[in-house]
């Protein structure tokens, strides 16, 4: 049961060897619309929302190598790419976490301590296929031969396509079969959606007994890492280092009464290329040191654009700054909350977006705002009074009931976290109202005088404008800036969500 006195959320830390692209952005703008979601019910709860950059590893070391430039210039140059495309996309995070940052490596290395305390690290060879660029170990049932274009010829990750390379050093090993059975227990929850990723892990849980997990790196080979405790010559695993940054953002291991109020984390939002490091590796982790794993786990999948894989030769990186320039900020993140479905890769196209900015946002929306409040309609300007019930028609009261019953149907989508299907009631709520208006002919009714028409156009004009109160704030958490200027254009400002009794409504707010 959620803890509703406190909420955390959290995006993946994201790596900062290149800049942002519409899948981190994805990542964020999903975390960001379910912390509005949750502070519009729950507005007194303490939540926290965490995001930020993962800035350790080889490829890091690697990178900015190659650019000339200290690891440590290199990752404040792409941490602030990050951040400034974030403020960009009007995410609100609350804590935004850097690993390079002498807090993070602190607490990293307490947890570390914590672990050999328990008798779950040990030191031994490692030897395996290694993938730089996915910084983790493969077995030979996860590669395939590849011929390169240098004509030498080896293996590459079924996955990612990567490189790997054949390598044996002394490493410290991580027992992941010690937690096997408690991570069985834990899937057989249904902690991860859509079900179709856990039913990915469990399957992985069921197939073989899983293997150690090399937990460090030589520090021969990789420099830029946090220290193992008492042993320089190893620097800790990128992932479990990385991964830690759920309990450090929080305050782990200080102030126990604050953190572990707020742990363990309500959701965690993923992309599907790193379900396993969060599905096997941290709920591990999380149990090695004596924690629950996270409530739930948000698995989404990848952006294609025009029906393509993205990348940098064929020359189709959709740049997130640029889309939130030409198509405004709530556009683009109506656009990604729209079309972006987690159980499936999405597909990003311009045709697409601008279809969904010229026929929802600005026709179906926008249209009837600009109708309902115009002069010649709503002459007083004003938010008219409840009707009495006998002033209503069978169509004015069957849509009243809708959009009475929309907060709640938008509640369970949100909690089922389907926010695209939220979007689309609104929308299905917002095109009935249009034909309603259509029928009902206010501009017609402004101008009569024929005894009762106006006393008509009053009763439209509540239902209308209802229904836009209501979509105001439902599409807030998805398109906060324009949730204010529809409410704002109402006199509408003091309106907000109440939860009573499992379900809930709007109270308040309409205005002058």
């Amino acid at each position: 049961m959620m803890n509703l006195s406190r909420y955390f959320v959290t995006t993946p830390i994201f790596y900062v060897n290149a800049a942002p692209h519409i899948g981190h952005v994805y990542s964020a703008v999903l975390a960001d619309a379910l912390h509005r979601w949750h502070k519009l019910k729950h507005p007194a709860d303490a939540t926290v929302f965490s995001t930020g950059t993962d800035e350790h590893g080889l490829k890091i070391q690697q990178a900015a190598a190659a650019s000339n430039q200290s690891p440590g210039d290199f990752c404040a140059a792409n941490r602030d790419k990050f951040q400034q495309a974030f403020r960009a996309a009007n995410i609100e995070y609350t804590h935004f976490v850097s690993t390079s940052a002498t807090a993070h490596r602190e607490r990293v290395q307490h947890a570390w301590r914590c672990l050999q305390e328990r008798g779950l690290l040990r030191k031994g060879v490692y030897a395996g296929w290694y993938c730089t660029s996915d910084e983790t170990f493969l077995t030979e049932s996860q590669l395939r031969p590849h011929t390169f274009s240098d004509g030498s010829s080896g293996f590459v990750s079924i996955e990612s396509g990567h490189r790997v390379h054949w390598m044996e050093e002394d490493n410290y090993l991580f027992p992941l079969a010690q937690f096997q059975d408690d991570l069985k227990k834990w899937i057989a929850t249904g902690p991860i959606t859509p079900p179709l990723f856990n039913g990915i892990v469990e399957q992985w849980l069921q197939e073989r007994q899983l293997p150690e997990l090399s937990v460090s790196r030589s520090s021969a080979r990789l420099k830029w890492g946090i220290d193992v405790p008492d042993d320089p010559q190893q620097k800790i695993y990128v992932w479990l280092d990385a991964l830690l940054n759920y309990l450090t953002v929080i305050g782990y291991p200080g102030d126990q009464q604050r953190w572990r109020a707020f742990w363990p984390a309500d959701v965690q939002v993923i992309g599907k290329d790193i379900l396993k490091f969060h599905a096997i590796y941290w709920p591990a982790f999380l149990l090695a040191l004596g924690l629950q794993p996270p409530r739930r786990i948000l698995c989404h999948s990848h952006w294609l654009v025009d029906h393509q894989k993205m990348s940098k030769s064929l020359g189709n990186v959709v740049d997130p700054n640029d889309c939130l320039r030409r198509f405004t900020v709530d556009g683009f993140r109506y656009f990604l909350l729209r079309e972006g479905v987690p159980h499936s890769d999405n597909n990003y196209s311009e045709e697409k977006v601008i279809s969904y900015l010229n026929t929802e946002l600005a026709n179906t929306l926008g249209n009837l705002l600009n109708r309902c409040t115009s002069t010649s309609v709503n002459r007083k300007q004003t938010f008219p009074a409840p009707p009495p019930d006998a002033a209503l028609t069978d169509a004015d009261r069957t849509l009243l009931t809708d959009i009475h019953a929309l907060p709640q149907t938008v509640a369970e989508h949100f909690e089922a976290f389907h926010i695209y299907k939220a979007i689309d009631a609104v929308m299905h709520t917002l095109r009935e109202v249009n034909a309603y208006v259509q029928d009902t002919a206010p501009w017609t009714l402004a101008k009569s005088g024929v005894e009762g028409d106006q006393d008509r156009l009053e009763v439209m004009l509540f239902v209308a404008l209802e229904a836009l109160r209501v979509a105001g704030v439902l599409l807030g958490p998805v398109t906060p800036g324009l949730g204010e200027t529809v409410l704002g254009k109402l006199g509408c400002g003091g309106t907000r969500l109440e939860v009573d009794g499992g379900g809930c409504g709007l109270v308040g707010g309409r205005g002058r």
